[in-house]
């Protein structure tokens, strides 16, 4: 009879050897599911996550490997043990009535010194406050009664913060770029601060997969001068950076040098074959700029008066003494602005109208403050200035309403540019000499660009 159990045969081959003996370790442990040996070097692994590295030899073991999986933050397998505090969040809530209240909702609280500092960095920021706030003494103190857990870092540290996370936002908006179905408008100006350098700005707008307007500044940087061909090629250089190559229009101003650059801009596009109709489209004019070209047209006339009461201005303003000395006058006249008369800036005609309109406010107070504001005080009073404010005005909203929209809309600026046209048609025939040849001079001005930018617009609505 066959005997109930045979006996287990031996497995052929050779036994196979241990590390110690030349052999490969079998890796059984789940900790090597998330770490990678280094391939020059077998007794360091690396953290698949954070990409630290981690002894693994045969004497140390897996223990070391798991306690990092533990508490390494990066892990997904991470949980903060850490002691959390309840809190209540403000939420705004909608009644069935129609009625919006607001509503505090609890929650947990947990204490993260890397959130917090991620936070602080993002205050300097938008706020834009210097570095060394982070050392001073009001700001640890405040930071001492708010949250005794928070340590201030240095200023050295909180710009290290800053830094990494522009680089952080940078590689975001890379990836974001490379991803984008839609085209980009572009926006570059240039321009010299006061102490000789010339910079640029290039702005780029665009609108995301849930059709949400966007607007990133993605260069700021100092270039040589304000040459055509040389702001061609550094915006050039800028999208190379950024591998942005379908660009829909570029929006600079009416300077001379920008033509050249547009120029340029052309032919780099249509070598990538990232514009629409060979670029035909691709040079747009800024709306602000012509109307300030129009404007200044027009303030010619009334250059003198102008004059006469920044000069005005610029006395009451320029000692303490005299400031003082207009202020008793203007409580004397029982004036109720609260505000006082500013000075303008001569390259930014907005500036100028609101010097004048609040110079007319004070008139009262320019008449009693000495003789010596008399010839000021006439030029207040005439028409020049008086008449054309309600001219000037129209101007000014129509500028604040181009920088303040939220909508890149070309019938909306068509629709803007036509209502000036109107308006300075309308003013040509007015009664006041003086307004009508302020008038005729920004009807010529308007005629020569402005009716170019509306044509712009309206065969780009077209197509």
């Amino acid at each position: 009879k066959a005997p109930k159990t045979w006996p287990k045969k031996k497995r052929l081959g050779k036994k196979p050897k241990t590390e110690n003996e030349g052999g490969k370790r079998k890796k059984n442990s789940n900790a090597w599911d998330h770490f990678n040996v280094i391939p020059k070097d077998e007794n360091h692994a690396k953290y698949v996550y954070c990409g630290t590295k981690i002894s693994c030899s045969a004497r140390n073991g897996t223990n070391v490997m798991k306690r990092h999986t533990d508490r390494c933050k990066k892990s997904p397998f991470f949980k903060d043990k850490t002691q959390t505090i309840l809190d209540f969040e403000s939420r705004t809530k909608i009644n069935t009535d129609g009625i919006v209240e607001t509503v505090n909702i609890p929650k947990l609280w947990r204490f993260n010194h890397d959130a917090i500092r991620k936070a602080l960095a993002k205050m300097l920021i938008l706020d834009e406050l210097h570095f060394a706030l982070v050392e001073r003494e009001g700001f640890r103190q405040f930071c001492k009664v708010a949250i005794p857990e928070f340590v201030p870092p240095s200023r050295s540290t909180i710009t290290r913060d800053c830094y990494g996370l522009f680089i952080e936002e940078r590689k975001n908006l890379k990836n974001f770029f490379n991803n984008l179905s839609s085209r980009v408008c572009l926006k570059t100006d240039t321009w010299t601060s006061g102490q000789n350098l010339s910079y640029m700005c290039l702005t780029a707008h665009f609108v995301d997969d849930h059709w949400k307007l966007h607007k990133r500044i993605i260069n700021f940087c100092p270039v040589v001068g304000h040459f055509g061909e040389l702001i061609g090629k550094s915006v050039e250089k800028f999208l190379l950076k950024w591998n942005l190559k379908r660009a829909l229009t570029v929006t600079v101003d009416n300077a001379s040098s920008n033509d050249l650059a547009i120029k340029y801009l052309k032919k780099i596009f249509n070598l990538w074959d990232g514009c629409v109709l060979d670029s035909e489209f691709l040079h747009m004019r800024c709306a602000t700029h012509i109307l300030n070209l129009v404007i200044k047209d027009g303030l010619k006339d009334v250059n003198v008066s102008v004059l006469k009461v920044r000069a005005a201005v610029k006395y009451v303003r320029s000692s303490p003494s005299r400031l003082q000395k207009f202020k008793s006058c203007v409580e004397e006249e029982k004036i109720t602005c609260k505000g006082l008369v500013c000075l303008d800036v001569k390259t930014r005609w907005n500036s100028t109208y609101l010097m004048l309109k609040t110079a007319l406010v004070f008139k009262k107070a320019f008449k009693n403050i000495k003789t010596k504001f008399s010839p000021y005080t006439k030029e207040l009073l005439k028409q020049p200035v008086g008449g054309a404010l309600p001219f000037l005005e129209i101007f000014y909203n129509a500028t604040l309403k181009f920088s303040r929209i939220p909508l890149c809309d070309g019938k909306y600026f068509l629709e803007e540019i036509y209502d000036i046209g109107y308006t300075i048609y309308d003013y040509v025939s007015d009664p006041n000499v003086d307004v009508k040849n302020m008038a005729n001079q920004m009807k010529l001005k308007f005629d020569k660009i402005g009716q170019m930018f509306v044509i712009l617009i309206f065969k780009f609505s077209l197509h």
